[in-house]
């Protein structure tokens, strides 16, 4: 038997997208607003998903404090009110798109789950656009 237990957590965060190879024009072109040079922000939703079996001593999958520290220390702590450009080494030279953030999300929590449980993370940059990763 196999549970899915979830985690919802908050971070607000700027970024602007953009490629350094490339001009100024194609940037516009390919991500328009995104690309402002002064950066614009988001309210992230984040949803951290732990799938595995229940464990027979506690009834947990995993105790939900230890995934809400988790994600505090490995995200809200890195991330919110940050220039993702600027201020999170992970984007020193990867493009901060939401694809991207949430796969850098993915690999700082997996290391701190389980093996045997699997993981899947939703991040929500608007309350209608969002991504998810789980590790596939």
């Amino acid at each position: 038997m196999r549970v899915t237990v979830s985690r919802k957590a908050h971070f607000n965060a700027a970024h602007r997208l953009y490629r350094k190879d490339w001009s100024d024009e194609q940037n516009d072109r390919v991500f328009g607003k995104c690309n402002n040079p002064n950066f614009h922000g988001h309210n992230y939703e984040l949803i951290v998903s732990v799938t595995g079996k229940i464990n027979p001593e506690t009834g947990y999958v995993m105790d939900i404090k230890d995934l809400a520290d988790i994600i505090y220390q490995e995200v809200e702590s890195r991330f919110d009110h940050k220039n993702l450009n600027l201020d999170v080494v992970e984007f020193q030279e990867l493009n901060p798109t939401a694809e991207n953030i949430v796969v850098v999300i993915w690999n700082l929590i997996r290391n701190r789950i389980a093996a045997e449980n699997d993981l899947e993370v939703v991040l929500y940059e608007t309350p209608r656009n969002f991504v998810t990763y789980s590790g596939k």
